[in-house]
């Protein structure tokens, strides 16, 4: 099964601790990093999983658990639903589109969003995260086999946009950096290989609240990690605990006019063009406002097994609730939040 590490504030001082139910065992190990945990502290954590709990949630603060040292890279149009939403033909693509987002917008999954005040159009977008397990400093034939090494978790992340912003300005960087723009955690997911193989399994849901505007898997993914970290690569150097945002399914609150409106708009002065553009998009009741919960998670589906014809499907919680019949890692875990994120794992 997964291992969870959070890390979290106590008494002024940050830490990691391993998620256990009803509560958290800190490492004794004084690492600074998300890189430095994955690289020299993944001993300590396996030998603490199955230890008793040792601090409540009640005595901590929940912090992001990738520190702001690492690099956060992003993939843009990377799931078929998103690309149908936004009027393309998956089929069609040609290239993985990568651009960065700022790193101090990194936020615990529990902080507020904090919408600037020029922004109008705040949306959401729920991600897996590949976090990197070590140092990528040179081109690599990355084979599914492979991913073990190079993939040391999994956590899950929402890549909040100003659409006012990233669009008529044509910025990604600059619409989806402002500070709080990626709540992430509530903690990373460490998998044994097994695991990490079934990756095409998980399900990504997201609620506004409480109503269901994304679901999509990870097996609709155009580019996947294996041929996303061996182009990257060839880009440039990663780090452990670098995070890699592999992009959101359909379901987003952007909706992009259509093909014919497009062409006439093309015609028109830039400034009117935009203004329209953000005139239409202010009809939508779907973008964030204040006060909205945001309730994300990934999980994999409960496999089938044999049971009465007249016996409803059900899913398998493996998420924040844990294992059907088992109490949850993160039952005593706060959850009075606007952005509670449910962490991602797997089921066997």
């Amino acid at each position: 099964m997964p291992i969870y590490v959070a890390r979290i504030r106590r008494d002024g001082a940050a830490m990691f601790a391993v998620v256990r139910e009803g509560g958290l065992v800190p490492l004794a190990g004084a690492f600074a990093t998300t890189g430095e945990l994955l690289t020299s502290g993944l001993g300590e954590v396996r030998a603490r999983a199955a230890a008793p709990p040792e601090l409540a949630w009640s005595e901590v603060e929940l912090s992001s658990p990738i520190t702001s040292n690492q690099q956060l890279v992003c993939q843009g149009l990377n799931y078929r639903s998103h690309l149908v939403e936004t009027g393309q033909d998956p089929d069609a693509r040609t290239f993985n589109l990568f651009f960065r987002k700022a790193s101090s917008a990194l936020a615990p999954a529990t902080a507020d969003i904090v919408r600037p005040r020029h922004v109008e159009l705040l949306d959401y977008e729920l991600e897996l995260g590949l976090v990197i397990g070590r140092a990528i400093d040179g081109p690599l034939d990355v084979t599914a086999s492979l991913l073990p090494e190079l993939i040391g978790a999994l956590v899950m992340t929402n890549d909040v946009s100003a659409r006012d912003v990233q669009i008529p300005q044509g910025q990604f960087y600059k619409g989806k950096s402002y500070r709080t723009f990626a709540p992430t955690g509530p903690w990373l997911a460490i998998l044994e290989p097994d695991e990490l193989a079934r990756l095409a399994e998980l399900e990504l849901t997201l609620s506004v609240n409480g109503e269901l505007r994304q679901r999509g898997r990870v097996a609709e993914l155009v580019h996947g990690p294996a041929e996303t970290l061996a182009e990257l690569s060839r880009l440039q150097d990663l780090a452990p605990g670098d995070l890699i945002c592999t992009g959101t399914p359909g379901g987003v609150a952007l909706a992009l006019p259509g093909a014919a409106a497009q062409r006439v708009a093309a015609l028109l002065p830039e400034r009117v063009r935009w203004r329209l553009f953000v005139r239409g998009q202010r009809k939508s009741a779907r973008y964030l406002r204040p006060g909205d919960e945001v309730v994300s998670r990934i999980r994999t589906r409960r496999r089938p097994r044999p049971r009465r014809a007249t016996q409803p499907d059900r899913e398998r919680g493996v998420s924040a609730h844990g294992p059907e019949g088992a109490a949850s890692p993160a039952s005593t875990a706060p959850r009075a939040c606007r952005t509670w994120l449910r962490p991602a794992c797997l089921a066997r």
